[in-house]
């Protein structure tokens, strides 16, 4: 259950963490209190669930990095998750999950999130994360990005 701090404390971050060298700080002194009550409250979200993640969601083409590609893997049932593990700590894999597949049209289980400046750099980035799967990959495409979604995050309703 929502306090009224927490209503506060909502709105107050709904549109993003102000971005300055203490954004806890700036935060709290809209609400009037520290930023250490800011960073205490968000935790206590955070551990209740309420929050799912705090994190910085960067524009990647603003970036300079205008190619994007979901890459979509059929790996292995029993390795996908090892692998994947090994993908996520890989520089430059901004997102890798697993998912189940659609078959028989979809037969892809692993989505890794890859960047680039052209092209060329995501299907390079492509067959690095084909060679770290070796064998357990049974084949794989690249969706490239043509439009930028709007990324929010927690909102209150206006009622």
């Amino acid at each position: 259950m929502l306090n009224e701090f927490d209503r506060a404390l909502i709105a107050a971050t709904q549109g993003g963490l102000p971005l300055v060298a203490r954004p806890y700080e700036a935060v709290g002194a809209m609400l009037g209190v520290g930023g250490e009550v800011v960073r205490e409250r968000l935790a206590a979200m955070l551990a209740s669930g309420l929050v799912r993640r705090i994190g910085a969601v960067p524009n990647h083409y603003k970036l300079g990095w205008t190619a994007n590609g979901m890459s979509v893997w059929d790996v292995a049932d029993e390795r996908v998750d090892e692998l994947g593990d090994r993908l996520a700590a890989v520089p430059g894999v901004s997102h890798c999950y697993r998912r189940p597949r659609a078959l028989p049209r979809w037969p892809y289980n692993l989505f890794v999130m890859l960047h680039g400046r052209s092209r060329e750099e995501v299907e390079a980035q492509a067959q690095e994360v084909a060679a770290l799967l070796g064998d357990a990959c049974r084949g794989h495409e690249i969706l490239y990005s043509n439009a930028i979604l709007k990324k929010t995050g927690l909102r209150l309703r206006e009622d």
